[in-house]
């Protein structure tokens, strides 16, 4: 029997492929079922249009059989099968597809679903094997065909019995090695993980005979085997969904995410038009444990007409909202040879758009009619969403902004930047906020007392984050978002002239109390506190909030400009100009105990702890 090259490409060619476009030997299953696949899609799609093809939908199948002794795997279909003429096309011209023809042919009908469109599918069979066989009948023909290829030396053609039409393929399977254990293969739990993964949704069934084992009458372990069906044929996401019942959803996140707990709220998607796909969005119940740290992967699981393409394809879902997990299946993405091809396809790119459009109306519609979900949501996640607005220097806040929630100081909840203007004060032209660790800690801070007198709102901030996020979203709806411990958020605009002069008077004075704290970019008397004797503010960008957040991360020490005010209506203030006038060193031992005291009020660390310690120690034994 002549040996046949292969038509177009030289063993270089087969090689890449097989070693470099499927980096996971796994896939080579997935490619033959969905072949199978095509191959009774395209008979039973013939059956519909030629009343001389009598096709039962429920007989046509797909079977594998697994041979330990001769180290085979065999995918079998009954389906259209092929000529010998097709056996030469199909399979001896890398990347000449059956199934691209056949669609393109009928790409006008609709009611045709063909999976497989690359013509290289079929060779990820000799990853792991030696030698493939593919015997093939063709529904029109008499006659049955063998092709026989080792994958590099060509194949030949020659002449068989089979009697049905469909196609057989065995694959004869590599020995194994240190780096690969092909064996496995031909384990039955093996092959059922794998369609359960890739091909679960086949159309079709996929049987395979399998071993059970059970107690006889004398407690005696016997072995029996039985043919099994290894898919669900139907996906969950393309049954209607106003017949399927929440316990079916949660079971299937629960079980597909290996997740514990049920998910918060389900997005199902049927969308048609210029892209068409079907899907299911799970916000989790809760946070995964890996989900702030490396180990953490986004994405959805992307399927192709039931056939999964990707476990975790991270271009289908912003960062910000990389805590929804779900599948998408698309018809009009083809099976891909390479991750790249993937991510340059355009269909893909407008689904990954349409994704994102639908969690975000979804989440806005929780935080309008079900608040009480969305703030479990919020707490699980919003660190995300503050995130997606400051990673990106406020380019996607307009994308975000809404979704936000902050406490605040005047109802005592959860609030929207939106509910905070819409309540604003007639003459208050600013959104005010203020940070710590906890809202208790900055419901005490000395630079909320003022604003907490004259009934101004103040938003609680208490996420490393969110002083990043305000600043990154600068305003909202031409209102400036200001730092209550900034220099411009000072409301009490009572004595102006008083408090200049209070300065002005007592100048050498603050320049001392400067030089003895010497950490202090200025020293000044205030009006902004009602009654605590002290508060830092800041110039500049970075709060007294910020410096401590930056400096847990970064071993550079980063310093805001701060500025030590000082009350002038407490007793202090007094106390302070007359040291001035008979004590500089005790002034001096003062300031740094008020800046001391400033500076824990804050929640900063002092650096000289030792030192303030003995100066209020001698300040009280005199």
């Amino acid at each position: 029997m002549k040996n046949k090259q292969f038509k177009t490409e030289t063993k270089k060619l087969l090689d890449l492929m097989i070693n470099s476009i499927y980096t996971n030997k796994d896939i080579f299953l997935r490619e033959l079922i969905s072949n199978a696949s095509d191959a009774i899609d395209k008979l039973y799609y013939r059956s519909l249009t030629d009343k001389n093809i009598k096709v039962k939908h429920k007989d046509l199948e797909i079977f594998i059989s697994l041979d330990k002794e001769k180290r085979t795997i065999t995918i079998e279909d009954n389906g259209c099968g092929m000529t010998k003429e097709e056996l030469e096309e199909n399979l001896g011209t890398i990347c000449k597809s059956g199934s691209e023809i056949f669609k393109e042919e009928n790409e006008k009908k609709k009611n045709i679903d063909i999976i497989g469109q690359f013509g290289v599918g079929f060779y990820s069979a000799f990853m792991v094997s030696d030698e493939v066989r593919v015997e093939s009948k063709a529904l029109d023909s008499n006659e049955s065909y063998l092709w026989i290829s080792n994958g590099m030396d060509g194949y030949t053609i020659e002449s068989s019995n089979k009697k049905e039409n469909g196609t057989i393929i065995t694959l004869k399977l590599k020995e194994d090695t240190e780096d690969d254990n092909y064996s496995h293969y031909l384990e039955e739990y093996e092959i059922k993980h794998l369609v359960k993964k890739y091909s679960d949704y086949i159309t079709y069934p996929i049987k395979m005979v399998c071993t059970h084992n059970h107690l006889n009458d004398k407690k005696e372990n016997v072995e029996h085997k039985e043919v099994e069906t290894l898919n669900s044929l139907v996906p969950i996401w393309k049954k209607n969904k106003n017949k399927i019942k929440e316990e079916e959803y949660n079971n299937f996140y629960m079980e597909k995410f290996s997740d514990y707990t049920k998910p918060d709220d389900i997005i199902h998607i049927n969308a048609e038009g210029i892209v068409t796909y079907d899907g299911i969005l799970f916000i989790p119940g809760s946070t995964p444990y890996t989900y702030y740290t490396k180990e953490f992967e986004k994405g959805l699981q992307l399927y192709s007409n039931g056939v999964l393409i990707m476990d975790k394809c991270s271009d289908l879902l912003p960062d910000y909202f990389s805590f929804v997990k779900g599948v998408i299946d698309s018809p009009d993405l083809k099976l891909n040879i390479s991750r790249e091809t993937l991510q340059q396809s355009k269909v893909l790119k407008l689904i990954a758009k349409n994704v994102e459009n639908k969690i975000k109306k979804e989440l806005e519609n929780l935080k309008d009619n079900d608040r009480s979900k969305y703030e479990k949501i919020y707490n699980n996640f919003g660190v995300q969403l503050k995130y997606g607005i400051y990673n990106n220097f406020g380019m996607d806040k307009e994308k975000l902004q809404d979704l936000l929630l902050f406490y605040s100081s005047v109802k005592k909840e959860m609030v929207t930047l939106k509910e905070y203007v819409s309540r604003m004060k007639e003459d208050q032209d600013k959104i005010y906020y203020a940070t710590g660790d906890t809202t208790d800690k900055i419901d005490m801070l000395p630079q909320v007392e003022m604003f907490k007198e004259k009934g101004y709102e103040v938003l609680y901030l208490t996420d490393v984050v969110d002083e990043f996020t305000m600043q990154s979203i600068v305003e909202y709806e031409n209102k400036k978002i200001v730092n209550v411990a900034s220099n411009e958020a000072n409301i009490n605009d009572e004595d102006k002239e008083k408090l200049e002069k209070l300065n002005s008077d007592n100048l050498d004075m603050l320049k001392t109390m400067k030089e003895a704290i010497d950490e202090v970019s200025d020293v000044k008397f205030t009006n902004r506190l009602k009654n605590h004797p002290v508060c830092l503010t800041n110039e500049g960008a970075i709060s007294s909030g910020m410096e401590k957040t930056l400096n847990a991360l970064s071993k550079e020490k980063i310093n805001a400009k701060l500025v030590l005010e000082i009350n002038e209506n407490h007793p202090i203030s007094k106390k302070l100009q007359d040291l001035y006038k008979t004590d500089k060193k005790q002034l001096e031992e003062y300031s740094k105990v008020l800046y001391a005291q400033a500076r824990l009020i804050e929640g900063l660390n002092i650096e000289n702890p030792t030192e303030i310690s003995s100066i209020i120690c001698n300040l009280i034994a005199k």
